[in-house]
């Protein structure tokens, strides 16, 4: 009969802690997190890591430029960043994005293998 007992109070045990640890997980993040995709003109690997590194500010949790369709995808946390300011701080190293241009300064500084077509 002990032995009953020790088994089923460790089940409880074992069933209680798993419910109780399942609630524990933070779900929090992933409503918080906004993604969004934005086009930004650059041309090389040299420009995916100055774009990428340009956007990663307080808040922003993923950057990721795609050479071929030149879009940036970006996460992070509305609460600590937004799209404007990013775009900001990217065009301020040189590359234009979809809302701000870089200023001439800013571009003709870039390395001549990313010299992008400029918008109009």
């Amino acid at each position: 009969m002990k032995t009953a007992k020790i088994i089923i109070v460790s089940m409880l045990v074992f069933f209680f802690g798993t419910a109780v640890y399942g609630q524990k997980a933070d779900h929090s993040k992933a409503a918080t997190e906004k993604t969004v995709t934005i086009k930004v003109w650059g041309n090389c690997d040299m420009c995916k890591a100055r774009i990428e590194k340009a956007a990663k500010v307080d808040g922003v949790t993923k950057a990721v430029w795609d050479e071929k369709t030149k879009d940036l995808t970006l996460v992070y946390n509305p609460a600590k960043a937004n799209s404007d300011d990013v775009q900001k701080k990217i065009a301020a190293v040189g590359h234009d994005t979809e809302k701000y241009y870089a200023d001439a300064k800013a571009y003709n500084s870039l390395p001549a293998c990313c010299k992008y077509e400029r918008r109009k």
